[in-house]
């Protein structure tokens, strides 16, 4: 039985007054769990909202700072007596709830206070371990009931945020285009697939003109439509796609990046690390004119281009791609993926920065 499931979302400075009208058919009694950051930014709103409804707040709870077993276990006595779970924050704060809502059996609305990732409107839940490191994939069906999005939290949060997301987003896109291109899609997959482009054109046309808005706090169409590329766009695909076309060669790379200790130590954004694996993924895919375009959209928002950019060098390849072939992303694939074609595919784009250098 094939069984796919999207939430609703409300977008806009006004989204809050939607929640007692979405949420009350669910039930009466919310627990509000999030990032410390996050409830800060929302938390008021969110009460003020819901202030004359008959939904009954049970308590605002710290998610714990990790997506981690350990602290879902934390709060799964804190939402005993809830109806519903409201997720506030970013991707680990939202998949937290996530799964601590799927294994309770109860409803739960995103209100992300970032756009950095598509986590907020997908089901697919990212498990670490305490320290940092990954643990497991939550496979799930059941996304977020409805998301709240209000742009102007988000215009207020960091524009990293932003600027990272942009480039996961855009990763959506040619991941699962590239990982489909041998194989005949079931429904489902076809629509995501053709869905994905949602997650490049508008992020490609309006991401410079975001990123100043976003320093300047204001809500306009730009930001607006790069917001909704990137949670809702991108999450509508990840909802479609099987999981084998909704990762890539790109975030091999950046996989294989994470084994570098300049990349923590430097603190190089998830999306940010993604967006240079784009460029590398579409030279070895030979889609060169394609590259040429994002390159230019990298180089005017600032994305990286180059192994310096990352704070890597070429003698760092060898371990990189090997740790990128560990994973799952480029189990299926149009063609196999060799540590010697990324290395290759790296070393190429190193000299196509230095030919760009020379004309500049």
């Amino acid at each position: 039985m094939q069984k796919t499931l999207f939430p609703g979302y409300t977008i806009g400075p006004d989204a809050y007054a939607d929640i007692a009208t979405v949420c009350t058919p669910y039930g009466k009694k919310v627990a509000i769990i999030g990032g410390k950051r996050a409830l800060a930014a929302a938390q008021e709103q969110i009460l003020a909202a819901i202030a004359d409804s008959p939904l009954e707040v049970i308590g605002c709870f710290w998610y714990g700072g990790e997506c981690s077993v350990e602290n879902m276990e934390m709060l799964r006595p804190q939402v005993e007596q809830a109806d519903m779970i409201f997720a506030v924050g970013g991707g680990k704060a939202i998949d937290t709830c996530k799964v601590l809502a799927h294994s309770t059996n109860r409803p739960f609305f995103t209100f992300p206070t970032i756009a950095s990732t598509c986590a907020s409107c997908t089901s697919l839940g990212i498990v670490y371990h305490p320290d940092g490191s990954l643990r497991e994939y939550s496979f799930s069906k059941v996304p977020p009931n409805h998301i709240f999005i209000n742009p102007q939290i988000i215009a207020e949060a960091p524009v990293q945020y932003l600027w990272a997301g942009m480039g996961d987003t855009m990763a959506k896109h040619y991941e699962c285009t590239i990982s489909s291109r041998n194989d005949v899609p079931t429904h489902s997959d076809a629509m995501g697939i053709a869905l994905s482009t949602m997650c490049a054109e508008p992020v490609i046309r309006c991401g410079e003109q975001a990123m100043a808005d976003c320093r300047a706090h204001r809500i306009t169409p730009e930001l607006t439509e790069v917001i909704l590329a990137i949670i809702v766009s991108t999450g509508f695909v990840s909802n479609f796609v099987q999981v084998d076309y909704t990762t890539g060669l790109a975030h091999a790379i950046y996989n294989g990046f994470t084994i570098l200790p300049s990349t923590e130590a430097n603190h190089h954004l998830h999306g940010e690390v993604v967006a240079y694996g784009i460029l590398v993924m579409l030279t070895i895919d030979r889609q060169y004119a394609e590259r040429d375009r994002l390159y230019t959209f990298s180089k005017a928002i600032g994305l990286p281009t180059r192994l310096s950019d990352v704070h890597a060098t070429p003698a760092d390849l060898d371990a990189v791609a090997v740790k990128a072939l560990q994973g799952i992303d480029v189990r299926v694939y149009s063609y196999p993926v060799s540590k010697e074609l990324i290395i290759s595919g790296i070393m190429e784009m190193e000299q196509y920065n230095r030919e760009a250098d020379a004309i500049a």
